[in-house]
C-alpha cells in the first residue's frame, strides 16, 4: 500500500501551524515519479484523482466524464523501505526536501514508528539512511529548555542529541538521563545496541532524582539491559560533586523485577555480654513460583550464635502460608567468668490460611507461635519480645455441610507461660453441633394457614471433648509427660420456643440438658498421724449431668432530652431490662463430701471431680429469678460549618446483673456484675468491669449470711475488677496526596496469620531501623494503653480485706519538630513499682536522598544504641553506615 504526502497551498500566515501527516520510505521516490509523469504530458484536472496498485499500477481517473481513461506506469519499491509507516507531526512547521529526502520538523515535533515514539523542538528524518535525527533548544545564555525524549516500551531516556536508525534499531545519544526502577543514570556518550542494550561512556548513577544529585557512582564504562541488569568497570562514589578515593574493581546491578535469589548482606554490632557480632547474614532462594526460603544467621566472637529459616508459599485461589524455624546456641561471657552460662533455645511460627474458593464449606488455619520459654528473654534486639510472656497456638479444620445443619470442627491448640514456664498441649480437640432444627414443623407443600406454637419447637446439640497433656521446660520427661495426659467431654443438648412477641416484651422458654465426662476421681482424708491431707486418685470414666428449665424476658424503651439553641440537638438514653426465671436442680451433691483440714476437727467441702479438665456442676439447687439492666446513651450534635446532624455514641453500654434463688436456704441474691464500656468520640476506648458482693463479712475473713447495708450505708464488698483504657491521637499530613507509610508505631497492624514470622522479622526490623519507617509526613502521632486490676485478700495480720492493684502504662509517640526532623517514644510503665520497665527514644533525620536515625534504649531489659545513615531507596538500604551497641541483664 502507498501513501503520499498531501500539502496544502494556504495563504501566508504568521500564527503556528500544527503539520500532521504520515510518511513511508516510498513518500518521496513516489513524489519523483509523479513529476516524471507530468513531464510527458499527463495532465490531470482538479477533479482527476490517481490510485497506484499494490502491483506498482497507476490509476487516473476523470471524475466529470462520462467516460474513464486509464494510463498505466511502472512503480518500483525502493530499497530503503521501511516495514511500517511513519507518522509525524509538528506544531510549528515542517519542511520537506523532496530531492535530499528529508523532513525536518520545528516546535513539538513527534515521530512515531512502531512502538517508538521521538519528541523533541525539533526533529531531522532522512529516507535515504533511514536516520532520524533530534536536538534539544536552549536559551539566550545556553541553558536547556527542552531536551529531546525517546520512548520504545519500557526504555525511556531524555538526551541533548539523539541519533537513531529505524533499521537497525541502533542509535547514539549525549547527554543522557534515563532511570531502571529506582536508579537514575546519566551518561555522556550512549550507544543504543538494540531494542534493550545500551553502553555508556562516563556514567553517573544514583538513586537521588535531582538533576544535580547529592550523591552518586561514577564509572567509565558501563552496560544496561533493560530491566535485568547493569554491569560497570572500576566505580566510585561522589558526594555532592566531589570524588571519594574509594574504589571498587567492578559493579553488578540487578534490575530485573519480581523476586530473585541472592545473598543477604548481615550487619555489624557490638554487645556487652556477646561480644562482636555479624547479625542477619544469609542467603535468599526461589524455588519456584509457589514457593521460596530464607536462611539467615548471626554469629558472635564469644562462640554464641543463632540460625534461622523461613519459607513461605503460596498457591493461587488455593492457600498460602509461611513456617519459621529459629535456633539459638547463647554463650554469655568465657568460661571461668562467674557470670558464665551456656543454653540452646528454639522457636517456631507457623501460618496458614485456605482460600474459602478452593472448597467450599471446609476450612483449615494455622497459628502456630511456640518454643523453649527463655527463647523471647535471650533474644539480643528485641526488648518488648522479652515482656511476651504469654503464648499460643491453634491449628484448626472446620467442615461445614452444605443444606445439612451439621457443623464439625478438629484443632490442635497450645499455650504457655514464659515466666512459670509451664506449656500446655490440647491434642485433639473437637466439636460436633447441630443447629436448631424444627422436627414437628409443617412441610412447605403441606403449610396453609398460620403456624401453630408447636411447630416453633426447636432442638439443637452442641458437643466438644478436649485431650491435654502439660509439662514444664525445665523439667520435661516423656512418663511425666503421660502422668499428666487427660481428657474429658461435654454435651449440651438445648430446647428452644419461638414465641410470638406480646407487644414490646419478647418471651424466649427454654430447656437445657449438660452431661460432662471425666476420666478421674480424687478422694482426700485427713491423716492424723502425720497430720496432712492424703490424696487418692481413682481413673475411670465419669460423668455429671445438669438440668434446666427457663423463660426468658426481654425489652427496652428509651427517653430523649431536646435541647434549644445549642449545638447539641439531643441526648437520648435507651433502657434494656432482662428479666429471666428458671430452675435447675441439684444433680451435682453425690460428688461433693467434706475433708478434715486442722486437728482440731475443721472440715471444708471438696469437690470430687477436682482437677479434671472440666469439673462438674455448682452444688446448689437454684430456683429463682435473674435480673439485669444494660444502659446507652446517644448524643445528636449539629456540626460547626454546616447543618449536617452526627450521632456521637457517649456509652456504649453500662448496667448490672445479677440472680436471686428462692431454694437456697442462706446466701440467695448473688454477686452483682457492673460495667460500663464507650468507645467515646471513637477516641477513647474504656471498658470498667467489677464484682460486686452483697454479703457483710467475719473478723476472719469468711462471708457471713447478712446483708452489707444492714451494717451502714455500705452497698456490698468490691471483691474484684478492671480497667482498660486506650487513646490515640494522629494528626492529619501535611500533604494528603501521599500514601500513609507504615512506622514502628503503628508495626502491629499486620494480622495475617500467614505472615507471622515476616511481621516478627519485620518489627525487629523496624525497631533497629526506625528511621526507613518515619512518616515525616504526619506532624504527630500519640497512642496510650492503661491496664488496671485488684482484688481484695483479706489480711490475717490485720484482720482486714486490702487492695491489691496490678496496673502498667504502655505509650508511644512521634512527632516532628519540622518535615525533615522526628522525635519518637516508646516505654512500659510499671505503675505498681512506680518503675519505668522499658523505654526507647529515636531521633530520625530526612536528608532527602538520604536518612540518619539514632536509637537509643537507656532503661529495659536490654539496653542499646544504635546510629545508622543509609539511603532511602530499597535497592541501597545495605549501603550503610551502621554502629550498634547491646547491653544485655541476663
Amino acid at each position: 500500500m502507498f501513501c503520499g504526502v498531501t500539502l496544502k497551498a494556504q495563504k501566508k500566515d504568521t500564527r503556528p501551524a500544527k503539520i500532521d501527516s504520515t510518511l513511508t520510505a516510498d513518500s518521496l521516490s513516489a513524489m519523483k515519479v509523479l513529476t516524471a509523469a507530468q513531464k510527458d504530458s499527463i495532465r490531470l484536472s482538479r477533479r482527476t484523482q490517481t490510485m497506484v496498485g499494490s502491483d506498482g499500477a497507476a490509476t487516473i481517473q476523470r471524475a466529470d466524464s462520462l467516460f474513464q481513461r486509464t494510463d498505466t506506469f511502472s512503480l518500483r519499491l525502493s530499497k530503503d523501505t521501511l516495514d511500517a509507516p511513519v507518522n509525524y507531526e509538528a506544531e510549528d512547521s515542517a519542511v520537506i526536501l523532496a530531492v535530499a529526502k528529508k523532513i525536518i520538523l520545528y516546535g513539538k515535533g513527534k515521530t512515531v514508528y512502531k512502538d517508538i515514539t521521538l519528541t523533541a523542538p525539533q526533529i531531522e528524518l532522512n529516507q535515504q539512511t533511514s536516520l532520524v535525527s533530534a536536538y534539544n533548544n536552549r536559551d539566550s545564555l545556553g541553558e536547556v529548555i527542552t531536551r529531546a525524549r525517546f520512548e520504545q516500551a519500557e526504555n525511556k531516556f531524555e538526551s541533548d542529541t539523539i541519533r537513531y536508525n529505524f533499521k537497525t534499531q541502533k542509535g547514539l545519544t549525549q547527554n543522557t538521563f534515563t532511570n531502571q526502577q529506582e536508579i537514575f543514570i546519566q551518561g555522556e556518550l550512549i550507544k543504543k545496541v538494540d531494542s534493550v542494550t545500551v553502553n555508556i561512556s562516563r556514567a553517573r548513577f544514583t538513586t537521588c532524582e535531582l538533576d544535580e544529585p547529592h550523591f552518586a557512582f561514577r564509572a567509565n564504562k558501563m552496560k544496561v539491559i533493560n530491566n535485568k541488569v547493569g554491569v560497570s568497570g572500576p566505580v566510585h562514589p561522589e558526594f555532592e560533586g566531589v570524588p571519594v578515593p574509594v574504589y571498587l574493581p567492578f559493579g553488578y546491578y540487578p534490575l530485573s523485577k519480581g523476586r530473585r535469589s541472592g545473598m543477604l548482606p548481615p550487619q555489624f554490632t557490638a554487645t556487652e555480654n556477646q561480644g562482636i557480632g555479624l547479625q542477619g547474614i544469609g542467603y535468599y532462594k526461589v524455588l519456584n513460583d509457589n514457593f521460596d526460603a530464607t536462611i539467615r544467621g548471626d554469629l558472635y566472637s564469644y562462640g554464641a550464635w543463632r540460625a534461622d529459616v523461613a519459607t513461605s508459599y503460596r498457591f493461587r485461589y488455593r492457600s498460602s502460608g509461611s513456617l519459621n524455624l529459629s535456633y539459638q546456641n547463647t554463650k554469655v561471657n568465657f568460661k571461668g567468668d562467674p557470670d558464665y552460662f551456656k543454653t540452646k533455645t528454639f522457636f517456631i511460627t507457623w501460618g496458614h490460611s485456605m482460600d474459602q474458593r478452593a472448597r467450599p464449606g471446609v476450612n483449615f488455619s494455622a497459628s502456630v507461635n511456640a518454643g523453649s520459654t527463655r527463647f523471647n528473654r535471650l533474644q539480643l534486639n528485641s526488648a518488648q519480645r522479652a515482656f511476651q510472656n504469654q503464648l499460643g497456638s491453634s491449628i484448626t479444620y472446620s467442615k461445614t455441610w452444605k443444606d445439612k445443619p451439621f457443623n464439625l470442627t478438629l484443632a490442635a491448640n497450645h499455650n504457655q507461660n514464659n515466666e512459670t514456664r509451664l506449656i500446655n498441649v490440647m491434642l485433639p480437640e473437637g466439636s460436633f453441633s447441630v443447629n436448631t432444627i424444627y422436627p414437628l414443623e409443617r412441610k412447605e407443600e403441606n403449610a396453609i394457614g398460620a403456624q401453630k406454637w408447636y411447630e416453633k419447637l426447636g432442638i439443637g446439640y452442641q458437643g466438644s471433648f478436649r485431650n491435654q497433656v502439660s509439662f514444664y521446660d525445665s523439667a520435661f520427661s516423656t512418663r511425666q509427660l503421660l502422668d499428666t495426659l487427660q481428657w474429658g467431654a461435654v454435651h449440651n443438648i438445648p430446647l428452644t420456643v419461638a414465641l410470638p412477641s406480646l407487644g414490646p416484651l419478647i418471651v424466649s422458654p427454654s430447656i437445657s440438658y449438660q452431661q460432662q465426662w471425666m476420666m478421674r476421681r480424687q478422694s482426700l482424708a485427713w491423716n492424723q498421724n502425720n497430720l496432712k491431707i492424703d490424696t487418692t486418685i481413682e481413673k475411670g470414666f465419669y460423668a455429671a449431668h445438669s438440668l434446666s428449665f427457663g423463660v426468658g424476658v426481654n425489652t427496652s424503651f428509651f427517653g430523649t432530652y431536646q435541647f434549644k439553641k445549642s449545638r447539641v440537638i439531643a441526648i437520648r438514653h435507651t433502657v434494656r431490662p432482662t428479666f429471666s426465671l428458671s430452675y435447675s436442680p441439684n444433680l451435682a451433691k453425690n460428688y461433693y463430701s467434706e475433708v478434715q483440714v486442722t486437728n482440731s476437727g475443721e472440715f471444708i467441702p471438696y469437690n470430687l471431680y477436682e482437677g479434671n479438665l472440666y469439673t462438674g456442676y455448682s452444688n446448689t439447687e437454684f430456683g429463682g429469678i435473674g435480673f439485669g439492666i444494660d444502659n446507652v446513651l446517644e448524643m445528636k450534635k449539629r456540626s460547626k460549618k454546616d447543618t449536617v446532624e452526627r450521632k456521637i455514641r457517649l456509652i456504649d453500654g453500662f448496667g448490672f446483673s445479677s440472680n436471686f434463688n428462692f431454694l437456697q436456704p442462706e446466701y440467695k441474691l448473688g454477686d452483682f456484675n457492673l460495667y460500663l464500656r464507650s468507645n467515646l468520640f471513637d477516641k477513647i476506648n474504656l471498658n470498667v468491669t467489677t464484682n460486686l458482693s452483697p454479703y457483710a463479712y467475719d473478723t476472719i475473713g469468711r462471708r457471713i449470711s447478712r446483708y452489707a447495708w444492714r451494717d451502714g450505708v455500705k452497698l456490698g464488698q468490691l471483691t474484684n475488677g478492671s480497667l482498660s483504657l486506650s487513646t490515640s491521637f494522629r494528626s492529619k499530613p501535611r500533604d494528603a496526596s501521599k500514601p500513609a507509610q507504615p512506622t514502628h508505631t503503628n508495626s502491629n497492624a499486620i494480622s495475617d496469620p500467614t505472615l507471622l514470622g515476616d511481621q516478627q522479622r519485620l518489627a525487629d526490623y523496624m525497631r533497629r531501623n526506625p528511621a526507613e519507617f518515619v512518616d515525616f509526613n504526619i506532624p504527630y502521632d500519640f497512642s496510650v494503653d492503661l491496664a488496671v486490676s485488684f482484688f481484695r485478700p483479706f489480711d490475717t495480720k490485720t484482720r482486714k480485706f486490702r487492695t491489691e492493684f496490678n496496673s502498667s502504662l504502655n505509650f508511644r509517640n512521634s512527632f516532628s519538630l519540622t518535615p525533615k526532623w522526628n522525635f519518637s517514644t516508646n516505654g512500659y510503665f510499671n505503675l505498681d513499682d512506680k518503675k519505668l520497665e522499658m523505654f526507647t527514644v529515636a531521633i530520625n533525620r530526612d536528608m532527602h536522598c538520604w536518612q540518619m536515625s539514632i536509637a537509643i534504649t537507656p532503661v529495659g531489659f536490654q539496653r542499646y544504641f544504635n546510629i545508622t545513615i543509609s539511603p532511602k531507596s530499597s535497592l541501597l538500604q545495605n549501603l550503610k553506615v551502621n554502629r550498634t551497641r547491646i547491653f544485655n541483664n541476663f
